[in-house]
């Protein structure tokens, strides 16, 4: 991994309302590293991850990805998209359109590819993500772990260099989970830098570099796996784990 992170977030927080949503995050990420978020519902996880790239705009506070600080009503932030990829719950393909088309649409529109040339990458990823042979279906013929593959080989095609992964299984069967999952693996392997919001601790413990636990809005422990299953430091943390590992 680099010395210079990719993400630097410092200080960060977020309001809805009267809500505090987010305080005082403070999180950098380094060029290769694996990082998972877990806590409870309602702990700020997805909030944050979608202030990186501003689906979210935060109140205070600072977010560099690549250098470059993230603000809110920036001009220019289609660009800084253009570098981080994301994946949500739910698969936000295009029903109208075919796989292959899905894929190739973000290359050639934002980053001027030429449409075969699209269509070939398109293709490797599919490949990638083992499901080349469904590139003329459409999202409504796959099933909910197909069309998250799809996804995430849509978020690839642009070639990001920071993944996003927004409980990315939460809404598949348990049957599909695995599959999807193993993707992500295969990416992690081949050192994409990922932050990954999961309830999977599994993934967690085979997969992440470190594990940051949220809870009310704050970041309450960050440790590397072994140490954060092995011995949560705060008593919030082992109340979630007892909870979620007894499932």
């Amino acid at each position: 991994m680099s010395e210079t992170p990719l993400v630097e977030i410092t200080g960060l927080c977020k309001w809805f309302g009267e809500f505090s949503a987010l305080w005082d995050i403070n999180l950098s990420v380094m060029r290769g590293e694996k990082v998972v978020i877990c806590g409870p519902s309602g702990s700020g996880k997805s909030t944050l991850i979608r202030c990186i790239n501003q689906l979210e705009e935060h109140q205070k506070g600072s977010i560099r990805v690549d250098g470059q600080e993230v603000r809110p009503g920036m001009k220019g932030i289609e660009k800084i998209r253009r570098e981080v990829g994301m994946v949500f719950q739910s698969f936000n393909l295009f029903a109208h359109m075919s796989v292959l088309d899905n894929l190739t649409l973000g290359p050639v529109r934002n980053r001027g590819m030429a449409p075969a040339e699209a269509r070939e990458l398109a293709m490797s990823y599919l490949e990638k993500v083992r499901i080349a042979e469904q590139a003329a279906k459409y999202p409504a013929q796959l099933s909910g772990g197909q069309q998250q593959r799809v996804a995430i080989a849509r978020a690839l095609c642009m070639q990001p260099k920071l993944m996003l992964f927004d409980e990315p299984t939460s809404a598949l069967d348990p049957e599909m989970i695995a599959g999807v999952l193993e993707v992500m693996e295969g990416l992690a392997r081949d050192g994409m830098t990922m932050i990954v919001v999961t309830h999977e601790m599994g993934f967690a413990r085979r997969v992440a570099d470190r594990v940051v636990f949220m809870d009310k809005g704050e970041i309450v422990e960050t440790a590397p796996p072994e140490a954060f299953f092995g011995a949560p430091r705060t008593a919030r943390a082992a109340e979630f784990l007892s909870q979620l590992l007894a499932h």
